[in-house]
């Protein structure tokens, strides 16, 4: 279901409601969870979002985002966990072994047909047609994905394991894993096999009688047809299947040994040093916290990886800030009520200086276009100008003619030949131009066309200039240039007060560079910490406006302009972010 790029719709903070409806439903959905595990899965107070989106196919999707990762999903009013979830309940749903080169052909959108199982000692998990099973691969416990069951496991045994065995819905590394922070699997020992079994057994494995097939010696050759996956069994023990796992990044690195929280605290660290030691400089001082979390820290979390400080065990920006203050690397002020900033940097402080800048990945500066990543570049902006039907005399014996499009200095070129030319210089004050009947009737106003004889070079190509019709050239990288008539719109930014007297952040005109707003929205969602929705622009065919919770303009300016590259010029509005020491 998202092998390929879904479409958001809409993204917004869930309500009180439909947050206790949400806790109902798991509890019905997935009885096994008790009242903790559901309110650990769906949390009372900590941020939780519902994203609209269109799969592929056209499929009406509704997920539910806790986190900044995906944990539920809702389809045609049927509820789904995702493998994030999984991972921390891997004993939600029945499970299924298959081996890792499957993998890359359900992420690809196949099916799991019944040869590519492997039988547990235990034999297969009792299920009937329809039921939600969740996937997993040899020698780690942890679901790589979910499908639903085309038949019983009765069924399964009788056919001898041949034919599809589940339709897959959702898997580790499609577009909707990718949407949350891209972590792999944990390594979860299986039930049966520990890691001393499995060493023992070096791979031997109990099968259907009916499947005649020395499992010592197995190996899967994944072919797809009609988006089904066929194996063949052939030479490959189950040690080298579990070494296949670690090959293709399901087993976790060095980071294994350490808890979440302690995990997150060294991310928490990187994200605050790379910041101060790269991003922030003296003039930016005094610098709101927010805004040094929303505009920088999250800037240099590291490809990959998600900073979610309420997983650290500082829980706060500001216990942590208070931390790096008594360590005398920062000093931090509340330099009015409730609303604190840094006010000073030691810049020389060792662990500022010893802090070692990351090799930048090629793909760090992105933007999401649904869930796939592209990188962005911002567009060649150039000026141009429209010969009307009034200009062109002047313009006709330099080949150009009624709707030309031409550059400045173009203009310029063709207007001094054109009185050179014709010998309109003044002889006796080279900077003077003497007008011709064509010059009088292009460039003069009517009241002009009996007073004024000569003209300055400079007024006579000003006047020019604005006598031209405005049109405008975009270039994106790779592509053809478009051209159009009139002045490119710049991105405009508003403020708006809502019925429940809450300030928005209203973004428009960004496609017109190129820029997706659902895109724009998931990133300043993350980084502002508020509510995002996309919603039809007033009075504007086919545009997109982006609307965040707060006065979010300096962190969409620092999106726009730093992130994105964008000229200033093109920006307008930027002038309303708040002011330091005054809340948003």
């Amino acid at each position: 279901m998202f092998a390929k790029a879904f479409r958001v719709k809409s993204n917004t903070a869930i309500k009180g409601s439909d947050r206790r409806k949400l806790r109902a439903d798991v509890t019905t959905a997935f009885p096994t969870l008790g009242t903790d595990q559901v309110s650990e899965l769906v949390p009372g107070k900590e941020e939780l979002n519902i994203v609209k989106l269109y799969a592929h196919k056209g499929d009406a999707v509704t997920v539910y985002v806790s986190g900044g990762n995906p944990i539920l999903f809702e389809l045609e009013k049927n509820l789904y966990p995702t493998v994030y979830t999984l991972w921390s309940y891997p004993d939600l749903l029945p499970t299924f072994t298959t081996w890792p080169l499957v993998l890359e052909k359900l992420v690809g959108g196949a099916d799991l047909m019944l040869p590519g199982l492997v039988m547990p000692p235990a034999g297969l998990p009792q299920v009937q047609k329809g039921d939600l099973c969740a996937i997993s691969l040899v020698g780690n416990r942890a679901p790589v994905a979910i499908g639903v069951a085309a038949m019983s496991t009765a069924e399964m045994l009788t056919s001898g394991l041949k034919g599809r065995g589940f339709s897959v819905l959702h898997t580790y590394q499609d577009h909707l894993w990718r949407s949350g922070n891209k972590s792999s699997p944990p390594s979860i020992a299986p039930l049966a096999l520990d890691s001393a079994d499995l060493s023992e057994e070096k791979g031997s494995v109990q099968v259907d009688s009916t499947l005649q097939r020395d499992m010592r010696h197995m190996t899967l050759e994944g072919e797809e047809e009609n988006g089904e996956v066929h194996q063949a069994c052939e030479d490959k023990s189950l040690s080298e299947a579990s070494e296949d796992t670690s090959t293709r990044g399901l087993n976790q690195d060095s980071t294994d040994s350490k808890t979440l929280q302690e995990q997150m605290d060294e991310l928490l660290q990187h994200c605050f040093l790379h910041a101060l030691k790269c991003r922030v400089k003296k003039a930016d001082l005094p610098l709101l916290t927010s805004t040094f979390l929303g505009s920088h820290m999250f800037s240099c979390c590291p490809e990959g990886r998600q900073l979610d400080i309420k997983k650290s065990s500082y829980k706060k920006l500001s216990k942590f800030l208070q931390q790096m203050q008594q360590e005398q690397i920062i000093q931090v002020k509340e330099l009015s009520k409730g609303v604190e900033s840094i006010v000073a940097v030691d810049w020389k402080h060792p662990r500022i200086t010893s802090f070692v800048i990351p090799e930048p990945s090629p793909t760090s500066q992105t933007i999401q276009e649904g869930s796939r990543e592209q990188p962005y570049h911002p567009p060649d902006i150039k000026p141009l100008y429209c010969v009307p039907a009034s200009m062109t005399l002047l313009f006709q014996e330099s080949g150009h003619k009624k709707g030309s499009f031409l550059e400045g200095n173009e203009v310029r070129t063709i207007v001094i030949n054109y009185a050179k030319k014709n010998d309109l210089v003044d002889a006796d004050n080279k900077n003077l131009v003497k007008l011709d009947p064509i010059l009088c009737d292009c460039i003069l106003e009517k009241n002009e066309q009996h007073t004024v004889m000569k003209l300055p070079w400079d007024s006579l190509l000003t006047r020019c200039l604005e006598k031209l019709q405005p049109a405008y050239q975009v270039t994106f990288p790779g592509q053809e240039p478009i051209v159009k008539k009139g002045r490119i719109c710049p991105i405009d930014i508003t403020l708006a007060q809502r019925a429940s007297n809450k300030k928005v952040t209203v973004v428009r005109n960004l496609e017109a560079y190129g820029l997706d707003p659902y895109s724009v929205a998931a990133i300043l969602q993350q980084r502002c910490q508020a509510s995002t929705t996309v919603t039809p622009a007033p009075g504007a065919k086919d545009s997109l406006q982006v609307q965040i919770q707060g006065n979010q303009v300096h962190h969409l300016g620092w999106l726009l302009l730093e992130d994105y590259q964008l000229p200033r010029k093109h920006i307008q509005g930027l002038e309303k972010a708040p002011k330091p020491g005054k809340k948003k």
